[in-house]
């Protein structure tokens, strides 16, 4: 597995650091730093430095981000194979972006302060703009990742459980889990008056059917990597993960990558679980 891990001064990185190397045992791994010039190019503000004082910030802003990396390669297990460090001059998330495409990552991790999604929205931010465009899965890290143990995996439907599949097959944890896979069953709306009998009969029908569908996945999960369970539940699926996450160590969720209009339109429930959950979570790319 190829992972690139961004890094910055703030205890998420570090965070995000220690919990990539207790889910798995990358064969090459890549710390990145950006060192975030920008304000300093500002035209309002850059005519009242002088060239030579520019060139002495940015120059000191750099020697920052090396010692940032050489500090967080530290934390590293003495057993990775591979271990780079790229400390690049630039906005960050397209640092981080770019770094990941370069080095054809599985996996991206970022550790997150965890703003609301209306301020990211409004403000932006790093994790926010990289989460829309990352080339691979990512890894959002809110809070120490103290043990691996239970994790959760809603599944939407087919294609979703598809690509959840590939990837917890193609990258199994370092140690044995326990997967809950999860299927979650909307209350309906019914804009005309229905039988009690003919809502109960929908209703029984829809989680039997739902039932089947994650015994599937999660037959087809077990084995020596995983023990499985699976969970049918009524509510919408964002509102059931919220609800149950802090019983477990890392959620996993699938995201096919919609941009744009169809994806403003549609709405994401992995983009949405980002900003709702507190635990790890791990949001597998797919194929738009």
């Amino acid at each position: 597995m190829r992972v690139v891990v961004a890094v910055d001064w703030s205890d998420e990185t570090f965070s995000a650091v220690q919990a990539v190397t207790r889910l798995y045992q990358p064969q090459e791994l890549v710390l990145v730093h950006a060192v975030d010039v920008r304000p300093f190019e500002d035209p309002l503000f850059a005519p009242t430095i002088a060239k030579q004082a520019y060139a002495e910030v940015r120059k000191s802003m750099v020697d920052s981000g090396e010692q940032l990396l050489g500090r967080t390669s530290d934390l590293l297990p003495s057993d990775l194979k591979s271990v780079r460090r790229l400390c690049e001059v630039g906005a960050p998330a397209e640092v981080i972006v770019d770094t990941a495409r370069a080095a054809k990552a599985d996996l991206l991790v970022l550790g997150t302060r965890g703003h609301g999604r209306l301020s990211e929205v409004v403000l932006g931010s790093v994790s926010h703009q990289v989460l829309l465009r990352a080339p691979c899965s990512t890894l959002i890290v809110k809070r120490p990742l103290e043990s691996l143990r239970r994790v959760l995996v809603p599944v939407e439907g087919p294609d979703d459980a598809s690509l959840l599949q590939q990837w917890l097959r193609s990258h199994p944890f370092k140690h044995q889990v326990e997967l809950s896979i999860m299927t979650a069953v909307p209350n309906p709306y019914f804009g005309d008056p229905v039988p009690a009998f003919a809502q109960a009969a929908w209703a029984e029908e829809v989680e039997k059917r739902a039932d089947e569908f994650s015994k599937k996945i999660a037959d087809g999960l077990g084995g020596s990597h995983y023990t499985v369970r699976n969970e049918v539940v009524r509510g919408f699926p964002t509102d059931a993960v919220t609800e149950v996450a802090d019983q477990f160590d890392l959620v996993v969720v699938g995201s096919h990558g919609r941009k744009g209009l169809r994806r403003f339109l549609l709405g994401s429930v992995s983009h949405s679980l980002v900003h709702r959950v507190g635990c790890p979570i791990l949001v597998a790319r797919g194929v738009s």
